[in-house]
């Protein structure tokens, strides 16, 4: 980071949680739209990667039971 972030970032770590969950709200909000589109665009992308992988037999599928195992010993 630069010192200007430096500075903004240690301003916004001062705030209480409420007023800093204010503001990622804020910051999050203002990067709607257009990366918005790109983000959907990039997991659509991934998603039809991943499909033509399955039927390829290139990955193989993970039952549910085993995801879950798999979490929660996490």
């Amino acid at each position: 980071m630069n010192a200007r972030m430096d500075h903004l970032m240690a301003e916004a770590l001062s705030l209480t949680p409420d007023e800093r969950s204010a503001i990622a709200l804020a910051l999050l909000e203002s990067l709607d739209g257009e990366d918005e589109a790109t983000v959907s665009q990039a997991w659509a992308d991934e998603i039809e990667q991943r499909k033509h992988d399955l039927q390829r037999g290139v990955r193989q599928p993970i039952p549910w039971e085993q995801v879950k195992a798999r979490l929660g010993s996490l």
